[in-house]
């Protein structure tokens, strides 16, 4: 493996003026080029990207998984660092990355990913620690998954590790923006379910969302973060049940 890469900053974007500057502030003494691809912001995003050096493309939204595919086209080097607006390197990553680039021995690194939730750092319940491979080499592997839930997987033989410090996450600033994604997301998971064949039932509608709140609450420890990881783990179950709800009606009207 090489010694001393270059790494392209990569980030995808869509009104994200709030945590924006954080973000490429963070990656500004590690990366060695900056990518931002913007699904046509209607807020300040393009301002704040302007007054850094970096390259903004403007790209129609496919879906999480396309548009992190896309941006990885649109990179210089080999290796990438892909980031959303909405998450910033902390110092301990900063550094291991910086230690990456002097000496890079494997074809992907993991880290943990640390969500703020309503102004709380969340320690528990599935949100931590939220692994997450986001340094990795160009053509390594690709980003999958199901939409909305993205991940990016090496190739099989490709080698990895886990690096010091957490990627810091601002997930929602308050509770009626956590229901709306819940709503939105339940939606964008059904469809993918249904394109992929899959099908509801009364048992997964009922059994699923259950079994997903006691394993983040109980198992995961989701209790230990208090009234918030409560909530957190009661806006699980409702993900899940809506997801298979409304699965079950695309089934129903496709039949």
């Amino acid at each position: 493996m090489s010694s001393n890469i270059k790494i392209s900053g990569i980030i995808i974007t869509y009104n994200e003026e709030e945590h924006l500057e954080k973000c490429l502030t963070s990656l500004i003494d590690v990366v060695d080029e900056i990518v931002v691809i913007d699904s046509f912001s209607t807020d300040r995003t393009e301002a704040i990207c302007k007054q850094f050096n970096v390259t903004f493309l403007q790209h129609s939204f496919e879906g999480y998984i396309e548009q992190k595919n896309y941006a990885i086209s649109k990179a210089k080097f080999e290796y990438i660092l892909s980031l959303d607006g909405d998450e910033a390197l902390s110092s301990e990553l900063k550094k291991s990355i910086l230690e990456v680039k002097q000496n890079c021995e494997h074809d992907g690194y993991y880290c943990n990913r640390l969500n703020n939730y309503c102004g709380q750092w969340i320690k528990h319940s599935d949100w931590y620690p939220d692994k997450k491979l986001r340094l990795f080499k160009k053509d390594s592997g690709e980003w999958k998954g199901i939409n909305p839930h993205d991940s990016y997987t090496l190739k099989k033989g490709k080698t990895h590790k886990k690096l010091k410090g957490d990627l810091l996450h601002w997930i929602y600033a308050n509770y009626q923006e956590h229901n709306q994604k819940v709503e939105n997301f339940s939606t964008i998971a059904a469809e993918s379910y249904f394109k992929l064949g899959k099908k509801s039932s009364i048992f997964k509608i009922l059994f699923r969302p259950s079994w997903a709140f006691f394993k983040a609450y109980f198992l995961r420890l989701g209790f230990l973060d208090g009234l918030n990881g409560f909530i957190i783990c009661v806006q699980t179950f409702n993900v899940t049940f809506l997801k298979y709800i409304k699965l079950r009606e695309l089934n129903k009207r496709n039949d």
